[in-house]
């Protein structure tokens, strides 16, 4: 009994909610900051073991895939984690429905892998998609025990599980990258990750299925589950489109350059939006009913997002080619200009994300439906604009209507209603322009008038000249302008002012609301 039940009862975490809220905030920071050093490696170390047309026919196979692994959860671990009175039953029909789901897809996936191979003109690809179609199997059996790990709040339990499985599949995949395997290293890793995963779960949550079974309350949970993929499925749509059209028109090497640059550049912004989700709605949703309160909450918490991102991605993308040379090597030069488009998706990407927060603490789950159908609709269409300038033009687009299109309809659509207008976030956001624009200029001026030909000539001293200017001129700037000088006081101070523990969200709550 105590296997069927002790995985579901949350009424024991209640008294401790606050320390444990804290300590899993500080566990999953450490393994998401671990988790980016090894995707960091990983695209580093394999990029110079491997060419780039071997990324790109995984990530011909992955941009097919990526919206089966929404489909494939179907928003179902978020209904186990919210439901307060869910039983054993009902968790079972679920893990059957997720697992049944993940074996489904592989079959499609194997069935469906000649024409995905004719679609590209790979012949390479119908192996190694059913070699991949496997993951799912794995991951669809691991949903609900993972979601049961996430209710009991065992945050260290889900760390060593993910960040376990990541670091072992890199090594997986370096080893036998090292051993001349070529591709076939990468679909190991697609496959380690999700099998070492599936173990580690099953082996940390005890909770074991019965036997499936007609359930009561299950429509009501799938209801639910739908709900909440679908803003998942829209998103996923937005970043796998561009992939699959790139690798469609120009190949597999020119995909492999594309990938690898999206994923050097995005996936640090990326790994931001589930901690700040994670730290931020409780928040704020404890501060809807005070209107002026949420206001100054939210001005504060995009502010700072800005002013960590965008400084950073403006110097990123005037040094791109630096960033080229000393990473991945002269092979991957053609890379460098997708690296500084990218770098201008980052400038405003965290942005968009931070925006998207003020939905659902107020309730507005169709406003946010709207929204990213809406934005995914902006991205879409910028890859289509940019195909007949290539694969430079397709992330040239995608920047450029971003900076000029996307944000400002973000803002538009997040600030219609409640109280926070859209005066409120342009001005939060301005200082951080500011000091962009003005770390692109002097790194800019550093490379092209100021810097010798020998430091040019090595990318490493380069890039550290560049990098410690950068923040210096963003300092600078920041310390200029009024808003951000209060932000960074703000910051200061709270660095040095020792506080009593506190729930991570009344910390942030009292701190933006003073």
């Amino acid at each position: 009994m105590r296997d069927r039940n002790g995985d579901l009862n949350t009424a024991h975490l209640i008294g401790d909610i606050g320390r444990r809220a804290t300590r899993g905030g500080t566990v999953m920071l450490g393994a998401q900051v671990v988790k980016l050093v090894a995707q960091f490696g990983s695209v580093i170390v394999l990029a110079r073991v491997l060419a780039p047309a071997e990324f790109g026919l995984i990530a011909m196979v992955g941009a097919m895939t990526a919206l089966f692994e929404i489909v494939k959860e179907l928003g179902l671990s978020a209904a186990t984690m919210q439901k307060t009175d869910i039983t054993h039953e009902q968790v079972s029909a679920l893990f059957w429905i997720n697992t049944g789901a993940g074996c489904l897809i592989a079959a499609c996936l194997a069935l469906g892998a000649p024409a995905i191979a004719r679609f590209y003109g790979q012949p390479d690809l119908e192996a190694v998609t059913r070699w991949l179609a496997l993951g799912f199997v794995m991951s669809g059996a691991t949903v609900q025990h993972w979601a049961l790990l996430r209710r009991q709040m065992r945050f260290s339990a889900i760390a060593i599980a993910e960040t376990g499985s990541e670091l072992m599949a890199f090594v997986v995949a370096v080893v036998l990258a090292f051993q001349g395997w070529g591709h076939w290293a990468l679909v190991a890793q697609r496959l380690a990750a999700p099998l070492l995963v599936m173990t580690g779960c099953w082996l940390l949550c005890r909770w074991r299925p019965s036997l499936p079974r007609r359930t009561p309350g299950i429509p009501e949970l799938l209801g639910f589950g739908l709900s909440v993929s679908g803003c998942g499925i829209l998103a996923t749509l937005a970043r796998s489109i561009d992939q699959i059209l790139v690798g469609r028109l120009f190949g597999a090497a020119t995909l492999g350059l594309y990938e690898r640059a999206a994923r050097l550049v995005l996936v640090p912004i990326n790994s931001i939006n589930a901690p700040l989700y994670s730290v931020a709605m409780p928040a704020l949703s404890r501060l809807v009913d005070e209107p002026q309160r949420f206001r100054r909450a939210f001005g504060v918490l995009i502010e700072r997002v800005a002013m960590v991102t965008m400084p950073a991605a403006a110097g990123a993308a005037v040094a791109s080619d630096w960033v080229t040379n000393l990473l991945f090597g002269p092979k991957w030069e053609a890379m460098s200009p997708l690296i500084t488009c990218f770098a201008l998706v980052a400038a405003v990407q965290p942005t968009l994300m931070t925006a998207g927060l003020i939905y659902l603490p107020q309730g507005r789950s169709r406003d946010l439906l709207r929204s990213t159908a809406i934005d995914v609709a902006l991205a879409i269409a910028s890859f289509v604009a940019g195909i007949p300038y290539g694969a430079v033009g397709v992330a040239g687009a995608y920047a450029a209507i971003g900076l000029v299109i996307r944000l400002p309809v973000c803002f538009y659509l997040a600030a219609g209603q409640g109280p926070v207008t859209q005066r409120d976030l342009y001005l939060r956001i301005t200082p951080s322009v500011v000091a962009s624009l003005a770390v692109a200029g002097v790194v800019w001026i550093l490379r092209n008038g100021v810097m010798p030909e020998s430091l040019l000539a090595a990318p490493l001293v380069a890039l550290a000249v560049a990098a410690v200017v950068g923040m210096l001129t963003a300092g600078v700037a920041f310390l200029l302008m009024r808003p951000s000088r209060e932000a960074m006081t703000s910051v200061v101070r709270s660095l040095f002012t020792r506080h009593p523990p506190q729930p991570v969200t009344t910390t942030f709550a009292e701190e933006v609301a003073e």
